[in-house]
């Protein structure tokens, strides 16, 4: 089995399992030359780009994380991505050793603190309505009763932005729209979420 780097640009996007790497690896050298913290948000992928960030969400329980791709791995069919510990304690499954998880490479946007799902060249007009996304769900079901505790929440007071997206098959709960950067972002350190916006 053979595996080519990306090194473009390109959007990305991809369904599969991930596992994790822990203590026996810690203080390792990874491709990038960087040594393995398994205490800092990094992944292993086997063509993404060194570096380059990704967002992981596993589509169990909605959970999602950006990590930052600084290692090559795991080179098995059955597995798309290696997650340092931390972040597959983020995402709650250390206990299980893997699970499946959607995979979305993200791209800094420059001048702002917010992350995009679309590389710059594809990136649309800054006066467009952005949405900050909570949650990414395999299932519907699971989607709708995450949403039914956002909005059963009394502290919750933007219960008319929150909706369910269906994009091919994959079920993503959004707020918005907002107008500009600063109010999407302060949604996400509101709740706790990571700053993946997208219009």
């Amino acid at each position: 089995m053979s595996f080519r780097p990306d090194k473009s640009e390109k959007a990305y996007r991809q369904t599969g399992k991930a596992s994790w790497y822990g203590k026996q690896f810690h203080g390792r050298k990874t491709t990038s030359g960087e040594r393995y913290d398994m205490f800092a948000m990094t992944a292993a992928h086997p063509t993404l780009p060194i570096p380059s960030y990704a967002r992981v969400t596993n589509v169990t329980n909605g959970e999602s994380v950006i990590v930052r791709i600084n290692d090559r791995g795991p080179f098995h069919k059955s597995r798309l991505m290696d997650l340092s510990y931390a972040a597959a304690h983020r995402l709650g499954y250390v206990s299980n050793g893997s699970a499946k998880v959607l995979v979305e490479r993200v791209f800094p946007v420059e001048g702002s603190e917010r992350i995009a799902t679309k590389p710059p060249s594809q990136q649309v007009a800054a006066n467009d309505p952005l949405y900050l996304q909570l949650g990414t769900f395999s299932r519907l079901a699971k989607a709708e009763a995450e949403l039914k505790k956002l909005l059963d929440n009394p502290a919750h007071i933007h219960d008319e932005k929150l909706a369910i997206i269906n994009q091919n098959g994959i079920y993503r709960i959004r707020i918005g729209p907002f107008q500009r950067d600063n109010e999407a972002l302060a949604m996400a350190s509101a709740l706790s979420v990571p700053p993946v916006i997208t219009r």
